[in-house]
C-alpha cells in the first residue's frame, strides 16, 4: 500500500524555482505589449526616453519567455509615462551635490486575470552630483542606473508579485 501512496504524494508535491523573479503561468500568458513612454515632465531630457523605453522591453524579453507584441490584445499591457525629470540641490543654499530623480507613472493591465491591474508611480534618484549639473551633463552611467533601478521596479511589480 505505501508504494503505491508514496509515488502519488512525490507526484503531487512540487517545488518550482525560477532564478529570474518572475512568476507567470504561461499556459495563460503569452504575450505581452509595451508602449513607449513620452516625457511629461516639464523638463525633457530625450535620451532618458529612448533609454528607458529600450530598457523596459528588454528585461520583459531577456528575463521572460513572453512575446513582444504591438497589439491592444495582447495579454499583459504595459503603458505610461515618464512624469518627473528633476535635478535639484540637496540643500538649500549652496550644497556640495545635487540629486537626480526621475518618476515614471505605469498603467498595466493583466488580460487574463484583471484583478493584477494597477497604475502605480515608480521613482528612484542618484545623488552626489556636481551641484552645478542640468541634466545633459548629468552621467550616461547615472541616467542608466535610474532607468534600471525603474524597470526592475516595473518588473517585480507586474509579474514577479513580490
Amino acid at each position: 500500500m505505501l508504494l503505491l501512496v508514496l509515488p502519488a504524494i512525490l507526484l503531487a508535491c512540487s517545488v518550482s524555482y525560477k532564478f529570474n523573479g518572475a512568476s507567470i503561468n504561461y499556459d495563460k500568458v503569452k504575450t505581452i505589449s509595451i508602449a513607449d513612454f513620452p516625457i511629461k515632465s516639464t523638463y525633457v531630457y530625450q535620451p532618458l526616453a529612448n533609454k528607458f523605453n529600450d530598457d523596459l522591453k528588454d528585461i520583459f524579453t531577456r528575463q521572460t519567455r513572453l512575446q513582444l507584441v504591438r497589439s491592444a490584445n495582447a495579454d499583459l499591457q504595459i503603458e505610461g509615462e515618464i512624469t518627473g525629470v528633476n535635478v535639484y540641490n540637496e540643500a538649500v543654499g549652496y550644497s556640495s551635490k545635487a540629486k537626480v530623480t526621475i518618476t515614471v507613472n505605469v498603467r498595466y493591465v493583466n488580460n487574463t486575470n484583471h484583478q493584477e491591474d494597477f497604475e502605480q508611480q515608480f521613482s528612484a534618484f542618484r545623488s552626489d552630483l556636481d551641484p552645478n549639473s542640468l541634466l545633459p551633463n548629468i552621467p550616461d552611467a547615472t541616467i542608466a542606473e535610474i532607468t534600471k533601478e525603474i524597470t526592475d521596479q516595473i518588473f517585480n511589480a507586474t509579474v514577479a508579485n513580490w
